[in-house]
């Protein structure tokens, strides 16, 4: 099957990239295929934490995210063994939790009645690119495009084939739910507790409501950048099981996944002639392991450069990473990779306490000019 423009993955990064150029190259929207690999809704570990620059991309393009069933937190805490930074957003709520296999597929319906074509299903198990166009091989045919976007996650086939042999930056992460306490009235916190940072685990234990098929839940789980990967350290479970246990809950009770993270770092490559990335494929935030807003902006500044080349009608892409560096998304990718090299690797426990505790209104600041509201920046 031939077609123009053709996307691997269903996520928010594909799913941006395509509704992006819908809006800004209307003409473009029925040369589009996104290839997805699963059948929507499918399962997508993930906190499902919406901060406000997410919103604020879905409204650029139409789309009311309280479709989706969510839960709204009113204050996030930031804290190193129990204490530290309370944030409240003005007016607003600090986080919107959503589920991942029920905002994906939302937004892939929104794709579909856009005129986006999106066939499910379909594993991609090579990409070749050539100079007049890309070769798609998958377990269902060959497909033949003039450019592929490969949204396909931090796993990708798409980079494996087109960067075989780059560095990969990589976190894990380990999340499960609980349900309710008995009489637990429903929550409107949530909690990250930096407390593992001293033992080598250069990362944060969450907490924090999330709705599961309707009914209220806790989201539970540990991020771990492995910055410190060369030290010695715990299993990364336990000292998730430890924070658990202080609120009275067993891990051994509960289900308990874990998946990788590619995080962002300047030195990743973003494309070759007519392929490019977007999403975790090029690399989320490095911090906190923040995906889903991170995705979304990939798909304004890929769709830039994708309708722009084909006004040049040229597409080696070369500008991509330059526009990606220049963006408000590029701009706060950079920020976040600074200032994780700061906070995790001087590991003592006093600079935690100072960091969390102590210096507030600087934590504050630097989060509110170079973690948020990048997608006031977005091109």
């Amino acid at each position: 099957m031939d077609k123009d423009i053709l996307i691997i993955g269903g996520g928010p990064s594909g799913l941006s990239t395509a509704l992006h150029l819908t809006k800004i190259a209307a003409h473009l929207s029925s040369r589009i295929l996104i290839l997805e690999k699963e059948q929507y809704p499918r399962h997508k570990l993930c906190a499902g934490g919406l901060v406000i620059d997410a919103e604020r991309i879905l409204e650029g393009l139409g789309l009311d995210v309280r479709e989706v069933p969510h839960v709204d937190v009113d204050t996030a805490h930031f804290d190193f063994a129990g204490k530290g930074l309370n944030v409240r957003m003005p007016k607003r709520h600090a986080i919107r939790v959503i589920r991942r296999n029920e905002f994906d597929h939302w937004l892939a319906k929104k794709a579909q009645s856009r005129g986006i074509k999106i066939l499910q299903g379909v594993s991609v198990k090579k990409v070749i690119p050539s100079e007049d166009g890309v070769t798609v091989q998958t377990d269902q045919g060959e497909f033949r495009a003039g450019i592929v976007i490969g949204a396909d996650g931090s796993n990708g086939i798409t980079r494996k084939c087109i960067f075989p042999n780059e560095p990969i930056y990589t976190a894990r992460v380990l999340e499960l739910i609980t349900p309710l306490a008995e009489n637990e009235h429903k929550p409107d916190h949530a909690y990250f507790d930096f407390f593992p940072v001293p033992n080598n685990i250069a990362g944060y234990t969450w907490d924090f409501p999330t709705i599961v098929n309707g009914q209220p839940m806790r989201c539970w789980g540990i991020y771990d950048t492995n910055v410190l990967a060369d030290q010695k350290r715990p299993a990364l479970k336990q000292p998730l099981a430890e924070e658990m246990q202080r609120h009275g809950l067993d891990l051994q009770d509960y289900e308990l996944k874990g998946h990788p993270i590619r995080w962002y770092n300047p030195r990743n490559k973003t494309s070759v002639p007519r392929v490019l990335l977007v999403g975790d494929a090029v690399g989320a935030d490095s911090i906190f392991g923040e995906g889903i807003s991170i995705a979304l902006g990939y798909g304004a500044v890929a769709a830039q450069e994708i309708a722009e080349s084909y006004q040049r009608n040229e597409f080696s892409f070369r500008g991509y990473k330059h526009r990606l560096a220049r963006s408000g998304l590029g701009q706060t990718l950079l920020a976040r990779w600074v200032i994780t090299y700061i906070i995790y690797p001087i590991k003592w426990k006093w600079f935690q306490i100072l960091l969390w505790r102590i210096l507030q209104p600087i934590v504050l600041f630097v989060a509110w000019v170079f973690v948020l509201n990048w997608s006031k920046r977005l091109k």
